[in-house]
């Protein structure tokens, strides 16, 4: 089996440049492109076994979100927001100059692509706009785009319940002193990502921990979890409002995905997401809560399928 190729581009916030890591599998010149963004504290090596499988008909790109596994941490914590995220993957999509888009995002990677395609609505918007000389003059961007997104157990409504749980332990302060405590302790805290094999526990394990000196210590700036809790009713409100707004103007395919027993994204927002998008596809995972990791045959081909529906 093949391994990805490590890269990096250089991004900016409010307070200076950093560098975000990403994955990349398959043929490099390959112009259609899987984008994989992954969780909260998660990286982009979970969807190892997705690309895997793509990579032999798509260019994969699994990007660290910033913050997290090998890309920079950012200066103040405060910046560890939806914003900057989106902010990152333009420059990353403007590098990769994709002919293709496919994006899939798993909660909050899904979040990022939602806003992602909220912010390129509103450009292409301002662009019809322009009068007959300004669009004369104006440089285009072709490489911006997005051609579909699977949406992984997220929508723009975030259920309470399940961001306090993730409060919990987000952030929080513990090492180990062996690899399989560390395993161990991810069976414990994302004990909703439902059944999976021993070797399987371990692969979501190997890139959220790291070794140092003699000790396992989560693989991501902890000051995540200061910023997470620092969001408060009205800042949520906020937000909902935005993504709300995001998700209605996606006018791609879509493909949402929901575990059985999620607690972050519920049947009813499933259901109110369906009714702004008629033809998204909706697919529920049995067995599963919050969320589906994508690495079981059943789950891979479902973003098979969708893919290949696209032609």
């Amino acid at each position: 089996m093949f391994s990805p190729r490590l890269h990096a581009v250089t991004c900016s916030s409010p307070a200076g440049l950093h560098r975000m890591a990403y994955h990349e599998w398959g043929d490099p010149q390959n112009p259609d492109v899987v984008l994989c963004v992954h969780g909260l504290t998660r990286t982009g090596r979970d969807f190892d076994l997705l690309a895997r499988s793509l990579g032999t008909r798509y260019r994969v790109v699994c990007p660290d979100v910033v913050g997290r596994g090998l890309s920079d941490w950012l200066a103040h914590p405060s910046y560890y927001a939806v914003p900057q995220y989106v902010s990152d993957m333009v420059t990353l999509i403007a590098r990769l100059e994709p002919g293709r888009l496919h994006w899939v995002g798993t909660s909050m990677g899904g979040l990022i692509g939602m806003v992602y395609a909220g912010a390129l609505a509103q450009s292409r918007l301002k662009a019809a706009s322009r009068t007959p000389t300004q669009q004369h003059t104006a440089v285009p961007d072709t490489h911006l785009r997005l051609d579909s997104i699977v949406l992984n157990d997220v929508g723009p409504h975030l259920e309470p319940v399940s961001l306090e749980r993730i409060g919990h332990y987000v952030g929080e302060s513990v090492q180990f002193s062996s690899f399989k405590d560390a395993v161990a302790y991810i069976r414990e805290t994302c004990a909703s990502f439902g059944p999976h094999r021993p070797e399987q526990w371990e692969e979501l394990t190997r890139h959220v921990y790291i070794e140092n000196n003699g000790k396992w210590v989560k693989h991501y700036d902890l000051s995540i979890g200061a910023a997470f809790k620092q969001i408060t009713p009205e800042l949520a409100s906020q937000g909902e409002s935005l993504f709300w707004g995001a998700y209605g103007s996606i006018a791609v395919p879509i493909q949402i995905i929901r575990g059985e027993y999620s607690d972050l994204l519920s049947v009813q927002t499933c259901e109110k997401m369906r009714q702004i998008h008629p033809h998204a596809r909706f697919i529920e995972v049995s067995g599963v809560g919050h969320a589906p990791t994508l690495m079981s045959p059943d789950q891979i081909a479902l973003i098979h399928e969708f893919l290949i529906s696209l032609g």
